[in-house]
């Protein structure tokens, strides 16, 4: 067995219920920053085939260049130093890299297989890097990341077969499942289930979390993220933002939002919507540096001033609880939200406590 199976396989010691526990009263008193984009990150180190691969897969049959979540395995050192440059830019939450780190999502790489140890790794990593930059004043927290997957259930990937599909609801349930658990036995304190664009595979990864809670005794919040593709204002499964809420706030989450596919300029309506219409939940919003520009240093037009103060107009009008960047983002964008949010209060909270909140207050 190698050093890294051994290491997947090690039994580990629970997180402390309290340290999840804290995020709901810091996000009370404060807007909490998450961090920027990993693989805009990724891009900047310019590395090879022969990088991805290591000496650990050298002989692997397939192409590995692009999958990053592979880089904890054989490049662990960039993955640490990213996650050190957005804490050091003041992010409070930063996610671990298993965006794809799903058995759906490394079948396309043949390598479904490592799914487990790549989660535990990467949550293992984040945990160090948030415990190095922690403070009793400014704790930092560790999002576990979990991705819609490249295969839809409620989609034909076929467009002369309107009802066939690549994966059933099921598949993605095991896989979710799989996913959570190693992120949990590696130290993650909250689930971030995002860049929704099929609601059904949402539900899969709820329900694969609920089914974790119950077999562990052990609930974490939970932060949903949908992605609302373009101008008509739905997600690419059909629904509206107020429907898409509806739609997922069984899962009693500690906050529901928007990332990815948007900007804040065009993200700003459907945020405004979300913070209307989830007014017991806590709202976050992580848009993209702008609209996509290939001549730019992070492929996206905004600068982090720019990004920085379109943010800052959700704050000051009372709709942001968390506050981050997706694709194009950096930790200079990130330092620039951090530093532009920090003169405002978070959106207050109306009709109650409900889920996590009220399992706190119980």
């Amino acid at each position: 067995m190698n050093t890294a199976t051994a290491h997947a396989s090690a039994p580990v010691a629970r997180r402390p219920y309290t340290r999840a526990a804290q995020l709901p009263e810091i996000m009370r008193q404060r807007i909490v920053v998450l961090d920027g984009a990993m693989g805009t990150m990724i891009q900047r180190y310019k590395l090879g085939e022969a990088d991805y691969r290591g000496t650990r897969f050298a002989a692997h049959g397939k192409d590995l260049k692009g999958n990053n979540e592979l880089l904890q395995l054989t490049k662990p050192e960039v993955i640490r130093e990213i996650h050190e440059q957005y804490l050091a830019a003041g992010a409070d939450l930063i996610e671990t890299n298993t965006f794809g780190a799903t058995t759906v999502a490394q079948d396309d790489y043949d390598l479904p297989e490592l799914a487990i140890e790549m989660n535990l790794v990467a949550a293992r990593m984040a945990r160090e890097a948030c415990d190095k930059y922690s403070t009793p004043d400014k704790p930092r927290f560790v999002a576990g990341a979990i991705g819609p997957t490249p295969k839809t259930a409620s989609i034909s990937p076929d467009v002369n077969d309107p009802g066939a599909r690549n994966v059933d609801f099921e598949t993605l349930r095991q896989a979710y499942y799989e996913q959570a658990k190693a992120l949990m036995d590696g130290g993650c304190d909250v689930f971030l289930v995002e860049t929704i664009f099929d609601t059904l595979n949402a539900k899969a990864a709820i329900f694969a979390l609920d089914e974790l809670f119950e077999d562990t005794g052990e609930r974490l919040p939970i932060i949903i993220s949908g992605t609302v593709t373009d101008a008509s204002g739905r997600i690419l499964s059909g629904q509206t933002v107020s429907a898409f809420w509806h739609s997922v706030r069984h899962a009693h989450p500690l906050a529901i939002g928007l990332n990815c596919a948007l900007g804040a300029t065009l993200m700003r309506p459907y945020v405004e919507e979300l913070a209307k219409v989830a007014g017991d939940t806590f709202i976050s919003c992580y848009p993209n540096a702008g609209l996509p520009n290939p001549m730019s240093d992070t492929g996206f037009d905004e600068t982090p001033e720019i990004t920085g103060a379109l943010v800052e107009e959700f704050a000051k009008a009372g709709f942001l609880n968390i506050a981050g960047g997706c694709c194009g983002t950096t930790p200079d964008h990130i330092a620039a939200i951090a530093r532009r949010v920090s003169a405002y209060q978070p959106r207050c909270l109306h009709g109650g406590a409900t889920g996590f909140l009220s399992q706190l207050a119980g």
